[in-house]
């Protein structure tokens, strides 16, 4: 809402709610606190502006350079499998669907990517749009670090390889790795296992004999997390560059766009000639609190729950009322632990009113899908999709799923894998005949393209816009502090005067606290790494905190004192030479009865050598 009221005042009906889409990269890595509906906001400690404007801000300035920079081009599709990248994680689930439409298919993941390539009429590379179905939980749920996941991190390699001797998010070429049917899909390829005895838990309920469903994890093929995060999304990007480069297709063709909201809670489906099913009022099961092998829940929940639990039954329904009877019949077989569709306060704890939009550039065909289809549902809607533009004389049309687009509405699972509720049948917060709403939704945007009615599509209902203004529990920041005869940005523990490559330099700073940077930003980065040119006699930046090779960490201390840490993990590619480490952050200043004040700072360590090894 915030994006599209910016661009019209900026472009007039330029930039419209049915020509704009919003996909989200996808990370568990980042700031939360920018969604308006309560049960978002509940786990990020409320609305957190700093994190809405900077996401907001972004969105509209990368627009703008878009804007300012475009020009006539190509474009270019290719299609590859990625091996050795992903597993199902809830494969029992997977296993409901009928045996016919499994035999279709060689695996229970999607395994292929598409990549749209872009040039200009000259061949200027511009860059590349990659669809995969991968979940970003190469870092898991133990991390702290800001940052983009396999997916990120794929992009990054690109951009470097593409932008060369530029920082992170600089130069003209862009490489989007985008997200579609990843419901189901872990990079975690090691699977589960116990992580107190070693055995697998590849069992329906995800569940350990000793310790239960939360010491069932699944990791990823490298030593940590980081380096899981690296071989993921280096596969990632050693295929896209082969497809991109490859790529001889060309789509042409005029550019359609349609768009409609819906309310999800009152679809009636038409299930066959003589049956209809209906969507539900928002709610979420109890295997939902379990989390996944990605991620695991709390407390005593399993994923596959059929049942509740009387306990937790008895306290959810006291502090927030007992599901009504249509709604429980609604949703059967899921049993009910957060009655999210009828509760308002402070605000409606899911959306009703949902987007659902569809582009078509010639024969591709892009599906702005709000939510997280699993590997199956994606490959329904793809294939009604298909069949409809078919129907209407629209022969070839390739069908990209970009999810997580536009508005969030947790996952979307099959009938039959719904009636099992694992995490994600449990999340399929519309009841089970979810996916067929969208199918007939999304059917409904392609007949309007393939006939040229998308004039005559009713807008729907236009969601609600909450003017949330004050509404955080997320503490005040005290004004920060320095220690007695130090100042802001003083070095307290410096780095090596030698470094081989391979080993991590790294410096200690007195600090301040991150968050007086949001809206301060005098520079865009916490930390760089500069090497001395000997020619010029000048500090050139060569890493700031975008870059893979960075860590930034700050200690909260006692009373406003407060370090930061600045770690280099020096790559084998670096040229040897002279390097510092700096520290940028601001500070706060409360003075009585007046309103705070920031003042930026800036901390620089030794100068150190690094040498090959």
């Amino acid at each position: 809402v915030r994006v599209i009221k910016q661009l019209k005042s900026k472009y007039g009906e330029l930039y419209r709610q049915d020509n704009v889409m919003l996909s989200g990269t996808h990370t568990h890595s980042a700031p939360a606190g920018y969604f308006q509906y309560t049960i978002f906001l509940i786990t990020s400690k409320g609305l957190i502006k700093p994190s809405l404007n900077a996401l907001v801000n972004g969105i509209i300035k990368s627009i703008d350079i878009a804007h300012q920079n475009m020009k006539k081009g190509r474009l270019f599709i290719n299609k590859g499998l990625v091996e050795n990248s992903q597993i199902n994680r809830s494969p029992y689930s997977y296993l409901q669907n009928p045996e016919s439409e499994r035999n279709r298919y060689s695996s229970n993941t999607d395994k292929e990517m598409v990549v749209l390539k872009m040039v200009d009429v000259n061949g200027q590379e511009l860059g590349l749009l990659s669809w995969f179905a991968i979940h970003p939980v190469s870092m898991n749920n133990t991390n702290h670090l800001v940052n983009s996941d396999n997916v990120g991190y794929a992009s990054y390699l690109f951009e470097q390889e593409k932008n060369k001797g530029l920082l992170p998010g600089e130069g003209s070429f862009v490489a989007a790795f985008a997200s579609s049917n990843l419901g189901d899909v872990s990079p975690n390829i090691k699977g589960p296992h116990c992580i107190n005895t070693g055995e697998s838990c590849d069992n329906p309920n995800s569940y350990c004999p000793v310790g239960g469903a939360k010491m069932c994890m699944a990791a990823g093929p490298g030593s940590d997390m980081i380096n899981s995060t690296k071989i993921i999304g280096q596969n990632l990007y050693l295929k896209a560059k082969e497809l991109y480069t490859l790529a001889s297709q060309e789509v042409t063709g005029p550019l359609h766009s349609a768009h409609q909201w819906v309310n999800m809670t009152d679809v009636t489906v038409q299930l066959n000639a003589t049956h209809t099913g209906k969507t539900c009022k928002p709610a979420l099961g109890y295997s939902f609190a379990a989390g996944t092998i990605d991620g695991v829940g709390f407390l005593n929940f399993t994923q596959g729950s059929l049942e509740g639990q009387p306990f937790w039954e008895t306290i959810l329904n006291q502090l927030l009322g007992e599901p009504s009877n249509e709604t429980k019949e609604c949703h059967k077989p899921k049993p009910i632990l957060l009655n999210t569709g009828e509760i308002s306060l402070p605000y409606p704890w899911h959306p009703e009113i949902v987007d659902v939009q569809l582009f078509t550039i010639g024969s591709l065909s892009i599906v702005a899908f709000p939510g997280e289809l699993t590997t199956m549902s994606g490959r329904r809607l793809r294939e009604a999709i298909k069949s409809e533009f078919e129907s209407h004389g629209t022969q070839g049309m390739n069908v990209v799923i970009a999810g997580l687009c536009n508005v969030y509405t947790h996952y979307i699972t099959t009938y039959e894998e719904y009636q099992v509720q694992r995490y994600e049948g449990a999340s399929t917060i519309y009841g089970p005949h979810t996916l067929s709403a969208y199918i007939q939704l999304f059917r409904g945007l392609a007949k309007a393209i393939a006939t040229n009615t998308v004039q005559d599509l009713p807008n729907g209902p236009e969601p609600p816009f909450f003017n949330i203004t004050n509404m955080t529990l997320l503490p005040v920041v005290l004004p920060d502090v320095a220690p007695v005869s130090k100042t802001f940005g003083d070095v307290l523990q410096e780095v090596q005067p030698l470094y081989r490559v391979g080993e991590v330099a790294e410096a200690t700073f007195v600090g301040a606290n991150p968050r007086n940077s949001a809206q301060n930003t005098t520079l865009k980065t916490f930390l760089t790494v500069e090497k001395y040119e000997n020619i010029s006699g000048n500090w050139h930046v060569t890493y700031n905190d975008a870059s893979w090779d960075t860590r930034f960490y700050w200690t909260k201390g006692f009373l406003g004192r407060s370090k930061a840490k600045v770690e280099w993990h020096i790559p084998s590619s670096t040229e040897p030479g002279l390097y510092r480490i700096q520290y940028f952050g601001h500070y706060k200043v409360q003075p009585i009865l007046k309103p705070a004040q920031f003042y930026a700072f800036n901390g620089t360590s030794s100068v150190f050598q690094v040498v090959k090894l």
